[in-house]
Parts: C-alpha cells; sequence; structure tokens
C-alpha cells in the first residue's frame, strides 16, 4: 500500500455493544499483527442510541478476551450522517442494519449531500455465508457470543484480505 492510500472502515450493528465492537477489535488486532494498522482506520457505532457512551456488553467483552480481543475500552455511539463522507466501506452486520445504512444514505443524497462510503454485509466476504447476518447474541446465553466470534474471526480476515487487494497489495500477511 502506498502513503496515501489508506481506507476506512465502519462496523455497524444495532446497539454498537456486541457484534461491531466485536467486528472492530478483532479487525484491530488482524491489523495490528499484521502491521496494516497505521494504514487502516477501523471504527465502531450502532444505528440506534439506546448505548451511546457504554461500554461493550460484558459477555462480548469476556468471550473476545478468552481469543485475545482487547475491547473494554470501546465505547458505543451512533452512526451520524457525517459516518457517510468519513468512512470508505461501512460494513452492516445483517441484513437490517444494511436497509438502515442505505436508508440514512438515501436521506442524505436527497438532501444534497454526499455519500462517500459503500455499504456491505460483513458476512457477504465468505461464499459459504454470502447473505447471512452475523446473529445477534444479546438476548441468549454466552455461547452466541462466540458464535459470534467464530463467524466474524474469518470474515474479517478475509474481509482485511479483499480490501488490501483492492488496493494492489498482494501477501499482506492476513
Amino acid at each position: 500500500m502506498t502513503a496515501g492510500a489508506g481506507l476506512s472502515v465502519l462496523f455497524v450493528c444495532l446497539g454498537n455493544i456486541c457484534r461491531s465492537p466485536t467486528a472492530e477489535a478483532v479487525m484491530r488486532h488482524q491489523l495490528e499483527r499484521t502491521g496494516w494498522d497505521s494504514l487502516v482506520e477501523i471504527d465502531s457505532a450502532g444505528l440506534a442510541g439506546w448505548h451511546v457512551g457504554k461500554a461493550p456488553d460484558a459477555r462480548s467483552i469476556r468471550r473476545a478476551a478468552a481469543r485475545g480481543y482487547a475491547m473494554q475500552s470501546l465505547r458505543a455511539r451512533q452512526v451520524v450522517a457525517e459516518d457517510l463522507q468519513r468512512f470508505d466501506l461501512i460494513v452492516a452486520m445483517d441484513a437490517d442494519n444494511l436497509r438502515g445504512l442505505e436508508q440514512l444514505a438515501e436521506a442524505e443524497r436527497a438532501a444534497g449531500k454526499p455519500v462517500r462510503a459503500r455499504f456491505m454485509r460483513l458476512l457477504d466476504v465468505l461464499p459459504e455465508q454470502a447473505g447471512s447476518d452475523v446473529p445477534d447474541p444479546y438476548y441468549g446465553d454466552e455461547s452466541g457470543f462466540d458464535e459470534v466470534l467464530d463467524l466474524v474471526e474469518p470474515a474479517t480476515e478475509a474481509l482485511l484480505r479483499k480490501l488490501l487487494q483492492e488496493r494492489g497489495v498482494s501477501g499482506c500477511g492476513c
């Protein structure tokens, strides 16, 4: 990757306390491990504002920590219209979140405002999972948080590889 070829990615779920901060933490870890962390900006947010300022769900933190991912310092925030201009790619955890993001983009365009970001669903980078959602573990037990990690780990790795390849980087170490 050449200087000035940085990339910004925002992960989005509904409340920003389970799935999207998990994806942020896992991707951040992968970027640090591969040495691309200074060239890719990563963040997460929720479509709803219920949990703004709160740490991720304790179960998310515990299950992520068991696999070596740090997310206790993350704080929930809500998606804002400026995110559509700030980020290159906004990655939704499920179809409902993707629809919500697309509606926000439509409203911005209708108001004559630019939308830079492109949108996708996270699991669409995995051929065997394309069209699937990362399930919301919030109302279940801790096994649901492990399931999220089981899906997010290979998906963020494939996403990182895809994004770097789109920018002409091969052998990214991921």
